[in-house]
């Protein structure tokens, strides 16, 4: 079952990575939210994507312990890539929640999954450099469980559309509910794994 749900985690990741690279380095302005960062803020959404995309591919790999039981060097140049990755696209992401659509509760939504995505990152990369690897493991868990947001937008954003959900409350529910239940879910299994 672990496996199982450790590939449908990489395949979602990395389908969602192509995408932000197809969409970061494709020809036209793409969808029109898109076209309206590219226009606007367009270094914000470079940063963004970019950083995001490195994060979104890198992260699966850093979670499976076969792989860095196996080769520990590869693990922690990886590691870095990741962490470069979340500061660039957290950083990026910060700069466009401030002017996301829909208001101040996509701002704070958005706003606070980058916030939490760069404080969970960097308390992991301090952990680790203090030798103190279970803690390390705890609170990549909970960063990747941040990064895995950019997948679960695209499931959860889809479906309430489809569900008849008018796009702006669909855009505000969204910018909570790709990352809140996330977190929630990356906590109880930390606390629950070490106990």
């Amino acid at each position: 079952m672990k496996r199982i749900a450790w590939w449908v985690m990489a395949l979602l990741s990395a389908g969602v990575s192509l995408y932000a690279g197809a969409v970061l380095l494709g020809p036209g302005p793409g969808p029109p939210l898109v076209a309206r960062l590219r226009a606007d803020r367009l270094l914000a959404f470079w940063l963004h994507l970019g950083g995001s995309l490195v994060a979104l591919a890198a992260g699966p790999l850093q979670l499976n312990a076969r792989l860095r039981a196996r080769t520990l060097a590869f693990h922690r140049w990886l590691g870095r890539a990741y962490v470069i990755g979340v500061l660039v696209g957290g950083g990026g992401g910060l700069a466009l929640a401030f002017t996301s659509d829909e208001g101040l509760v996509t701002h704070l939504g958005f706003g606070g999954l980058a916030v939490a995505w760069l404080f969970t990152t960097v308390l992991a990369y301090r952990a680790i450099r203090r030798g103190e690897d279970v803690v390390h493991r705890a609170w990549m868990i909970r960063s990747f469980a941040l990064t895995f947001a950019a997948v679960m937008l695209r499931i959860i954003l889809p479906l309430e559309i489809v569900a008849g959900v008018p796009f702006p409350a669909a855009y505000r529910i969204v910018s909570w509910a790709c990352w809140v239940p996330n977190l929630v879910v990356a906590e109880w299994f930390v606390r629950t794994r070490s106990t």
